[in-house]
């Protein structure tokens, strides 16, 4: 179902988003006339966005006020100590640490060659929803195989009733603490999500597929149960890859010994899913067969050189495939080490079939040091690659003093003759430190937000050997969650070939889109 520009207010907050950024997409959006009804969702030369915008009128959250019952721990429930009040919302994230609000999906495909908006869209709410305020969530992977082309990303579908239980809640705007519920009824006892509303509360980490026309196919999972699911691709072999972490209770060794059913230890990391691409989400369609692959990954990395909680060294949140294997990040967490990850050979694409025998490995070159021990000095959101020689790195600059000086922004990185990746320099003139402040609407003035790194990304190969690259923006701001903070989605292009930060002093990110009160940029995804 296409929707194009979705309501008033979105088409509002569109415009504005759009005229606060760079020429690229300068006055040619003043009329922001919707495509004719024979032309694509998708097309040649445009940069795909996903954004998601709050909205406290629905659901759950029209109710939220200061003392409604929340998640607290596996034991016991706490109060609010905020309304649903836009910018003071947040502050509820000090007594939740879940806390969370579901919100619509918005798609923006923006023509490259004029700067005009070409479509939007708003996925179905009845359908998948986003959090609002996960930061990792709504990552776009643009698969260019023309004629037809698609763009995937994951979403919260409904879950189906498990026998014994009642129904569970409908999907919509609004709902509360999702990004942290069980993927299946009464899947985790002591997740506090669960404590706080019940073990009939629960919604599936779904994969979601837009076509060149804007056909939608959902594929739900019964993945990451107690946290997201944040990116996912389709494979060059049919499979989709899905990255996210799991578990938010208290399961703490892998298999049945945890009381967790599906076991969450089990169903997160990287994850192999077969497709089954319906044309609905609903509670009778069976799960996709999922894998996870390398699933007893643990590391001797916590506390006297003992082995890390169960299931958190994979915490991934990034995740591209090129030259037949994958990449993927781990910039967030205590737990193992955050750095560049692949699938090592013979398996570089596992199938559902080998996927537990297949072993995850640092790519060489990139940091093997402890989160734990380092304060988080590395913090690696998405990958692009150039060519096979070169690939740029998205740092979020959330980590330590030491990541904020020398990671964040966007890295190159070159292979060596002795397969061993280098890093070159870092990209982050007008970029780190830039302040956008007098962000003000209907619920009040958002703090002044400054940009501290970036996170998803895309790129283009020029061909006068550049590069042009897109992200989103990471940052920092006095508010109760930076995740919610109104961000930006920025551009640069980059020499190929230059090897020092000396020869590229004249290159500088510019924004392309935002900020704007209300609105969350997530992923970006470049159409051939």
């Amino acid at each position: 179902m296409l929707n194009d520009f979705g309501n008033a207010a979105h088409r509002s907050a569109l415009r504005t988003t759009l005229l606060s950024g760079t020429a690229l997409l300068g006055s040619a959006l003043l009329g922001l006339a919707p495509a004719s009804a024979d032309q694509q969702f998708l097309k040649h030369g445009s940069l795909l966005v996903s954004s998601s915008t709050y909205d406290p009128t629905q659901g759950a959250l029209a109710l939220l006020a200061a003392g409604t019952k929340l998640p607290g721990s596996a034991t016991a429930t706490t109060r609010a100590v905020a309304g649903n009040n836009y910018v003071t919302v947040w502050n509820n994230a000090s007594v939740d640490g879940s806390f969370g609000v579901t919100s619509a999906i918005q798609l923006t495909d923006i023509d490259l060659s004029n700067g005009n908006v070409f479509r939007s869209m708003q996925v179905p709410t009845d359908q998948v929803v986003t959090s609002f305020s996960s930061k990792s969530e709504l990552g776009l992977h643009v698969l260019n195989k023309w004629p037809t082309v698609s763009v995937t990303f994951v979403g919260y579908g409904g879950a189906a009733q498990a026998p014994g239980h009642s129904a569970p809640p409908a999907v919509g705007v609004g709902n509360i603490d999702v990004s942290n519920s069980d993927a299946v009824q009464g899947q985790d006892p002591t997740n506090p999500v669960t404590v706080a509303f019940g073990k009939d509360y629960a919604f599936r980490r779904t994969i979601v597929s837009v076509d060149e026309k804007g056909n939608i196919a959902y594929t739900p999972t019964l993945d990451y149960g107690g946290n997201n699911g944040r990116s996912a691709l389709m494979g060059p072999n049919g499979l989709y890859y899905m990255v996210g972490n799991a578990n938010n209770g208290n399961a703490a060794v892998f298999g049945s010994a945890n009381g967790t059913t599906p076991d969450v230890t089990e169903t997160t990391g990287l994850e192999v899913v077969s497709p089954i691409n319906a044309s609905v989400v609903n509670a009778t369609i069976s799960p996709a067969t999922s894998a996870e692959v390398d699933p007893l990954l643990q590391f001797p990395l916590n506390k006297n050189n003992g082995l890390d909680k169960a299931g958190k060294d994979n915490n991934y949140r990034g995740i591209t495939e090129f030259g037949g294997a994958l990449y993927f990040t781990k910039g967030s967490g205590s737990n193992g080490m955050d750095t560049v990850y692949t699938v090592q050979a013979p398996n570089a694409l596992p199938t559902l079939a080998n996927a537990a025998s297949s072993t995850i490995g640092v790519v060489p070159g990139f940091p093997t040091d402890s989160a734990r021990a380092t304060g988080g000095d590395y913090t690696p959101f998405a990958v692009f690659f150039a060519n096979p020689t070169t690939m740029y790195v998205s740092d979020e600059g959330s980590g330590n003093t030491t990541d904020t000086a020398s990671h964040a922004g966007l890295q190159k990185w070159t292979l060596g003759s002795d397969g061993t990746w280098q890093l070159q320099y870092v990209l982050k003139s007008g970029l780190i430190g830039v302040v956008d402040s007098n962000l003000t609407g209907s619920a009040g003035p958002w703090p002044a937000v400054t940009t501290v790194g970036l996170r998803n990304l895309t790129g283009r190969i020029n061909g006068n050997g550049t590069v042009t690259l897109w992200a989103t923006t990471s940052t920092s701001s006095t508010s109760g969650d930076n995740g919610a903070d109104p961000n930006k989605v920025v551009e640069i292009t980059d020499e190929i070939a230059a090897t020092q930060l000396s020869q590229v002093g004249n290159e500088s990110f510019t924004a392309v889109a935002g900020p704007v009160y209300g609105t969350v940029f997530r992923g970006v995804g470049f159409v051939e």
